[in-house]
């Protein structure tokens, strides 16, 4: 799990993100099995959100394989009332935005791709530090092996922004 300082450094990006978007109306950050890890969404149940998140990515995954279209990195869903957009965040994690109708879909991919990038940057380091081997002052201490960089999730890629 994500350490308290890397959830509130999600939480800040999350904020600003918010604020630069002003026709988002919530932003949530999830690992890709449903798990909450930071989240604006006044009004709207965060965990149901992430959950549903989980399950949409990995019919996106399996859409994304089946078709020779590559890894997964985003999915955009149009409602009545507004979109749902959600995008790789890392090797681990998702963004899902929720938007009004009026909302320039340009605008929202080019703020949500950015976000996914800085918030999947926050979390996989968060997670690196936490996975780091112990210090050789606590020889008693079995540390575990460092995570491969560069490798990402084959259905989570990084997005170049």
């Amino acid at each position: 799990m994500v350490p308290e300082a890397g959830v509130r450094d999600v939480l800040d990006e999350l904020q600003r993100l918010r604020a630069r978007v002003p026709l988002l109306s919530g932003a949530l950050a999830a690992s890709t099995d449903g798990l909450v890890l930071a989240h604006d969404t006044p009004g709207v149940e965060a965990e149901g959100v992430a959950a549903l998140t989980a399950a949409a990515l990995g019919v996106s995954v399996r859409m994304t394989d089946a078709t020779g279209r590559g890894g997964f990195r985003e999915l955009l869903v149009r409602g009545g009332n507004g979109y749902i957009a959600t995008y790789a965040a890392g090797s681990s994690a998702v963004l899902t935005l929720l938007a009004e109708d009026r909302i320039n879909v340009g605008r929202l991919h080019l703020e949500g791709r950015r976000s996914g990038a800085r918030i999947g940057r926050l979390v996989d380091a968060a997670l690196e530090r936490v996975e780091r081997p112990a210090p050789a002052s606590a020889p008693a201490a079995r540390a575990l092996p460092p995570r491969p960089t560069g490798t990402p999730n084959r259905g989570l890629p990084q997005r170049p922004t």
